[in-house]
């Protein structure tokens, strides 16, 4: 029973160990000085159920059908028994919300309830849903089935499309019901409660560095940031202001690299807070997010950023810097020194047009350069915009496209339109006119159309989770099926590959999803 105990961790607790607690242990709000976390226990779940476990990271973590389906497994899972040889916590940290300073934030509904090592790996456990944090604020630290479905699918999909992120190890009920309200509106209803499991190497962020030099405790900046590296960063050697230029230059390339990952899926984050940004480029934090099914540039599923749309499909990478920015000046007391800072901040926009033209590229089954890429790439660009066009559909699609049979194009990507009427004679004219220009850029390259196609449809996934089908999923769990959560994570598992089994969700978003709520547009209620 002992490894099950630890799910199969050797608890290590560096955390808690290395840095800053505060010395307060009773859960109250309030602000937190000179601490990076608040212990803090995990409110007991009245009636828990386990509703999905991740099959790939429990082998991972090496649990058994066994380990899992034993009480102590859900007991652990929704916060009614601790791991031994360790304390709950919530982490302290503040953030820019929308492009304003926010002061204090903190972990206002998740619960780090333990830290360990398997392997080479590092995993830090999180029960988002557990309860109230000192830092809930007005909150109650509680987390809706709708919105945990939404999360523990997400997770899970990203990391099966080979995107950084924090990954999910279960779903439960916990037996509660919560009061939310969905749309602002002055109308709340009863939810059902629910807790998701979140698993990652750690969950700091770049707000953890921000509220430290924000109250000019440089001090313990030093130590989170000696810290990080030590345990995250460790080829970089031992502290220096070397080390932290270092540091900062390698957070700003995988940050991007994930920015770049997301544009490639079409998946748009929703809420860029610099709370909501890893420190380890990991995609964190799954709120109102969506994938672009319609092609738009300043499409956002958040409607709380609207009308600014400040973190819209087009602009994530223009946020990924502002936050940069904001991590460069948390980072400033360490470095003092303003132009290796500039020097890497000024670098990113030459690299995003560096990986973002060789990320498009690869959609496209292009693999030399050429001079006329940028061209092709902003023609297809403003064809993709004259008409409803759905952005997975279509990639897909156009990996069946014949380089010698460029009439033909039009109709390969046909099912890909939204409104086939509206493609009058000008649209297709210069549909037909970006065809010929494929197929003659296409002749260059050494791939046949069938190897073009193999790589294409590795870089161009099948199956995303649009926001309608994980709305069924939301419906149909609320009426206690939970068939549809576990049809998604089989699919999703492999969503480059054709499964037949699932060919009805290569489909575009249906007409009924168009303007419901929780599948055009979803708010921040958890």
């Amino acid at each position: 029973m002992a490894p099950m105990k630890n799910l199969n961790l050797n608890i290590d607790n560096s955390f808690t160990r290395e840095l800053p607690g505060d010395p307060i242990l009773e859960n109250y709000i309030r602000q937190v000085q000179q601490a990076s976390y608040s212990f803090v226990e995990p409110q007991k779940s009245k009636a828990p159920k386990l509703l999905h476990v991740s099959k790939d990271l429990s082998d991972q973590l090496g649990l058994s059908e066994k380990d899992i389906q034993g009480g102590q497994f859900l007991n652990i899972v929704t916060g009614n028994e601790p791991l031994s040889q360790s304390k709950p916590y919530a982490m302290n940290y503040g953030g820019h919300q929308f492009g304003n300073w926010a002061g204090q934030l903190g972990d206002g509904r998740a619960i780090n309830i333990g830290e360990g090592i398997k392997g080479d790996k590092r995993y830090v456990l999180q029960l988002k849903g557990a309860g109230k944090t000192p830092y809930s604020r007005r909150g109650d630290g509680r987390a809706v089935l709708r919105s945990s479905i939404r999360e523990y699918l997400c997770s899970e999909a990203m990391f099966h499309l080979g995107i950084p992120t924090t990954r999910a190890l279960s779903l439960s009920l916990t037996g509660d019901k919560v009061l939310r309200d969905i749309l602002y509106d002055g109308n709340p209803e009863y939810e059902l409660g629910a807790i998701v499991s979140r698993v990652a190497p750690s969950f700091i962020r770049f707000g953890n560095f921000e509220l430290y030099s924000q109250r000019g405790d440089i001090e313990n900046l030093k130590r989170l940031t000696d810290y990080t590296i030590k345990y995250f960063y460790p080829h970089l050697g031992a502290p220096s202001k070397t080390t932290y230029i270092a540091f900062f230059k390698e957070v700003m390339r995988r940050t991007l690299d994930t920015i770049i990952h997301w544009q490639r899926v079409g998946f748009v984050h929703g809420v860029l807070n610099t709370d909501n940004m890893s420190i380890l480029g990991l995609t964190i934090d799954y709120g109102p997010y969506g994938w672009l099914e319609v092609y738009d540039h300043n499409w956002t599923p958040n409607t709380t950023d609207l009308p600014q749309k400040r973190y819209r499909f087009a602009n994530q990478h223009n946020v990924g810097l502002w936050n940069l920015y904001q991590l460069a000046n948390a980072l400033y007391p360490l470095i003092e020194e303003l132009e290796p800072i500039e020097e890497i901040l000024e670098s990113y926009e030459s690299a995003f047009t560096t990986k973002y033209l060789k990320m498009l590229r690869s959609k496209l089954g292009l693999e030399k350069e050429h001079p006329d890429d940028v061209e092709l790439l902003s023609e297809l660009d403003q064809v993709l915009t004259l008409t409803e066009t759905d952005m997975t559909l279509f990639y897909r699609k156009l990996s069946t496209f014949s380089k010698n049979k460029p009439k033909q194009g039009l109709d390969t990507i046909m099912d890909a339109f939204y409104v086939k009427e509206e493609l009058n004679h000008e649209i297709k004219q210069k549909w037909n006119a970006w065809f010929v220009k494929y197929s003659e850029r296409l002749k260059l390259e050494d791939a046949a159309d069938e190897q073009r196609k193999i790589k294409m449809n590795n870089t161009n996934p099948k199956y995303v989770l649009r926001n309608y089908m994980a709305q069924l999923a939301i419906d149909a769990a609320e009426q206690g099926d939970y068939g549809l959560i576990d049809q998604f994570y089989i699919m999703l598992q492999n969503p480059y590959k054709e499964q037949p089994q699932f060919e009805k969700w290569f489909a575009k978003r249906p007409q009924w999803a168009a303007d419901k709520v929780g599948c055009s547009m979803l708010s921040c209620s958890s």
